[in-house]
């Protein structure tokens, strides 16, 4: 029985042994037809999440409608005039209210929602909110999410960074058998995957117990992107004799 056939080899990069000449009178670098690297990088990349969304609640139910309506009325324009004063814009601040009959009372609830891109800022409304308000307000654990320009952003740092890897890494290969990189021939994007993360639309369902920074880590996307390349091969650098 003959023996079973080696594994195929991957060729790496392949070397004219009988490179042409540069052409005389021409110093420096010249590339050599036929003389290629064939490359493959990859990269993985993370995004902590750019944006949170928090709600409040807050209600009231009294046998009075004007009585059930001012009480959260006060609460409304202390909350929304607390949050400008720490920059919140006020297009990044939502306000829904709803009036009903109970039985023989009237309620009044109200939601406020506000859009966060600094977090420090984000936790410094809060805890002013529980601070002033205590138990007449309910503020839910921060959402965090992407924005679509914050994931676009992820997908391009990633590919460029696996393009870049790539690059150096036909360097080393050329630098090992004392050659040139040239110029690249072909730049394929062979793969991307991306995980993780939240979008606006994604309510996440994570225990409210958990820490702030768990929460960020549970919402930080990742991406993952591999490229194939073929990048020429130069002659070795040749220098120039100086007269003196």
């Amino acid at each position: 029985m003959a023996p079973p056939a080696p594994p195929p080899s991957r060729v790496f990069a392949e070397l004219d042994l009988a490179p042409a000449p540069a052409p005389e009178g021409r110093a420096g670098l010249a590339a050599l037809p036929g003389r290629e690297v064939h490359v493959s990088g990859s990269a993985e990349l993370s995004a902590r999440p750019d944006r949170a969304r928090v709600s409040l609640r807050l209600g009231s139910r009294k046998e009075a409608a004007v009585a059930a309506r001012s009480s959260v009325s006060r609460r409304l324009q202390y909350i929304a005039h607390s949050a400008r004063l720490r920059g919140v814009p006020e297009e990044n601040m939502t306000v829904t209210e709803d009036f009903s009959r109970v039985e023989n009372t009237y309620q009044m609830e109200a939601e406020v929602c506000f859009i966060f891109s600094d977090f420090g800022k984000m936790q410094s409304v809060c805890n002013l909110l529980i601070e002033k308000l205590g138990t007449s307000v309910t503020i839910n654990p921060p959402h965090f999410y992407h924005t679509p320009e914050a994931i676009d952003t992820l997908r391009r740092q990633v590919c460029v960074t696996a393009v870049g890897n790539t690059r150096r890494k036909a360097q080393e290969v050329c630098r090992l058998f004392g050659q040139a990189l040239g110029k690249p021939l072909l730049i394929k994007e062979e793969e991307t995957k991306e995980w993780g993360g939240h979008i606006d639309s994604h309510l996440s369902h994570s225990a409210d117990s958990q820490t702030l920074q768990e929460r960020i880590q549970n919402a930080t996307a990742y991406a993952s992107c591999r490229v194939f390349a073929v990048f020429e091969i130069k002659g070795k650098e040749k220098r120039r004799n100086k007269l003196l």
